[in-house]
């Protein structure tokens, strides 16, 4: 809550100045702590203590009173920012139109495990990029890029994305198609609902489906599922397989739990409705450095692990946001490039898990 960072900046700036009223001082290093001393950094601290307490209770009083207050805008009605504890009129709370998911046949196939973490690819020479959050206002320019047409040198191994190189005779024109896999969150954002026909949402769904993609739930509203409560656990889970049913006529067994955070209870459940907890071994932490100075840090994250390395004995489950600027407008040129650079295959998270295509989703 941007009031509990408010208070928080106010304690650490009484707290400096209280220290310049009680007349503590620096002590040197190496120099003795007199007596007189010890009693008054003693004295302050108490002081400091009764202080701190005082303005934690301040700032619990202020943070309940903020959250039951009542207002408009993305602060109090969109999610994750809406508080789903106090407020039905938080778009995490209201259920999307489609068919009640909760009587579905949840058989578990295959030998990829449900209800406990998956991290990483079985099989070498792949790379899954997955993308978390979306969709949202930059994923159709995402699906074209993975899609794009690129131009590899035959003198050296460089790739050229849109445009050919200098000498057109030593390219050879190829295409990306490039897979991966979307961990859709269902209404966050203040998008609206991925099934809302007035929005871009269901047609994005239908053609990462066409283009070969592989959609993966990521939670109705991305709340932390470690704090809810069972019953909105269960709106979670369900509310997205009902939205993503009412534009597909299915929906995943593949999860990413919000903010890649779970617990034995989340797991548990998951496992109990036939979910593989989906998380990953590479994370660029792109959404750390959205900015044009900053998207470098990825770039060299990626670099690090992919550049040089044999495919042979190399694989990657990949983490990115297709809902952060950088990470789609710079960031994923850049893996693709390297990935089909250095030998490496772009596929789906099921199938760098070796796990049958019939197997990723429950249709209703």
């Amino acid at each position: 809550m941007e009031g509990s960072k408010q208070w928080k900046s106010i304690r650490h700036l009484v707290a400096h100045h209280l220290d310049k009223t009680v007349g503590v001082v620096l002590i040197k290093e190496k120099e003795p702590v007199l007596k007189d001393t010890a009693v008054l950094l003693k004295g302050q601290y108490k002081l400091r203590l009764a202080f701190n307490t005082l303005l934690d209770l301040l700032l619990t009083l202020f943070s309940v009173l903020r959250i039951r207050r009542c207002g408009e805008g993305y602060d109090y009605c969109s999610s994750p920012a809406c508080q789903v504890d106090f407020s039905d009129s938080c778009d995490g709370n209201i259920r999307p139109s489609g068919p009640d998911t909760k009587h579905v046949d949840r058989s578990k196939h295959g030998s990829v495990p449900y209800g406990q973490g998956v991290y990483h690819c079985e099989k070498y020479g792949v790379i899954a990029l997955s993308y978390d959050d979306g969709p949202y206002e930059y994923t159709a320019d995402l699906l074209n890029l993975l899609k794009a047409r690129y131009y590899l040198s035959t003198d050296a191994r460089h790739i050229f994305t849109h445009i050919a190189c200098s000498d057109p005779s030593t390219n050879l024109d190829k295409t990306y198609k490039a897979k991966a896999t979307f961990f859709v969150t269902g209404r966050n954002l203040g998008k609206g609902a991925i099934n809302n026909a007035t929005f871009p949402w269901r047609n994005l769904i239908k053609r990462m489906i066409e283009e070969g993609h592989q959609i993966g739930s990521h939670s109705w509203s991305h709340q932390h599922l470690p704090e809810i409560s069972d019953a909105q656990l269960d709106n979670q889970i369900f509310y997205n397989e009902i939205a993503l049913t009412d534009i597909l006529g299915y929906f995943p067994t593949y999860f990413r739990p919000p903010y890649s955070a779970s617990s034995d209870k989340v797991d548990r459940r998951l496992g109990e409705l036939g979910y593989h907890v989906t998380y990953f071994n590479l994370d660029t932490e792109g959404y750390l450095h959205d900015s044009p100075y900053e998207i470098q840090k990825s770039k060299d994250i990626w670099d690090r692990n992919v550049e040089g390395k044999n495919p042979e004995n190399t694989k990657w489950l990949d983490i990115e946001h297709d809902i952060v600027f950088q990470s789609v407008y710079n960031l994923t040129e850049h893996m693709l490039r390297s990935l089909f650079k250095n030998g490496f295959k772009s596929v789906t998270v099921g199938e760098c898990l070796n796990d049958p295509k019939q197997n990723w989703y429950r249709r209703v």
